[in-house]
């Protein structure tokens, strides 16, 4: 089973800020990575259809003999981690917004959380906040489109940077000194956001965390692979080949999920 790859799907191309830390990490892993782009975004959809969305795409990595999975989204892993780990045998690596490390390094007290409107209003994330920021004020704040943008190829766009100053702005009126990124999307947005956010404000994502659970789970069961090192592509929708190649992605194969 070491042999066997490693799963990893998200809505889009968000969750490629996920791999390319557990590529740096674990560069010996074979990875299949689903991008369900006929779906995207998850952000607006409802819990049912997320959880159809996450079992279907789990089926079929299970089916491509895959001994984990991460759910290298936010919406995903807040709706619907415990259906998939109550439904299949296989480890699953779910990504919950990065509160804990957010609220133990702020010195204001103050945390601000940029995430879909489907973290956001999901049970996970709520429990995640009164576990880790009891004494901290959490100001959170969805973000609008901006999975679209980054899906659009326009990360670092003018309608980028100005759609962040309406989200932030709220937030900014508080003395912030953390913006915990609750979308694998929203770390390729890192350029607009640090033009706008105050230096003394420490942008945080959880894709280095991902990577080392993974990594912890690999080990557990002994079954680390130490000669692979590929990754497959695929997406749900026909591939946009002008925008992976922007993330380094030259060949993406389509499939029916």
């Amino acid at each position: 089973m070491h042999k066997n790859p490693i799963g990893v799907f998200d809505s889009g191309v968000g969750g490629l800020s996920v791999l390319y830390a557990i590529r740096k990490m674990l560069p010996n892993e074979d990875v299949i990575y689903v991008a369900d782009q006929a779906f995207s975004p998850y952000g607006k959809r409802t819990k049912e259809e997320i959880i159809k969305r996450s079992d279907a795409i789990s089926n079929w990595l299970i089916s491509k003999n895959c001994k984990l999975i991460v759910v290298a989204c936010n919406t995903a892993t807040t709706n619907a981690i415990s259906h998939l780990r109550n439904t299949f045998t296989v480890p699953f690596v779910g990504i919950e917004p990065a509160i804990k490390p957010a609220a133990l390094g702020s010195k204001t007290g103050v945390v601000g959380v940029l995430a879909t409107e489907g973290t956001l209003s999901s049970e996970l994330f709520q429990a995640t906040t009164q576990d880790h920021a009891k004494d901290i004020e959490v100001i959170t704040q969805i973000g609008h489109g901006l999975v679209a943008l980054v899906e659009e190829g326009n990360a670092d766009s003018p309608q980028a940077e100005i759609q962040l100053r309406k989200d932030l702005a709220p937030m900014l009126k508080k003395p912030i000194d953390h913006l915990v990124l609750g979308c694998t999307h929203y770390p390729f947005l890192n350029k607009p956001l640090k033009s706008i956010l105050p230096k003394n404000v420490t942008i945080v994502d959880c894709g280095e965390a991902v990577a080392k659970q993974t990594k912890r789970l690999l080990e557990s069961r002994e079954i680390l692979n130490t000669v692979g090192g590929r990754t497959n592509y695929y997406s749900t929708a026909f591939p946009n080949k002008k925008l992976w190649k922007m993330f380094g992605v030259i060949e993406v194969n389509q499939t029916a999920i």
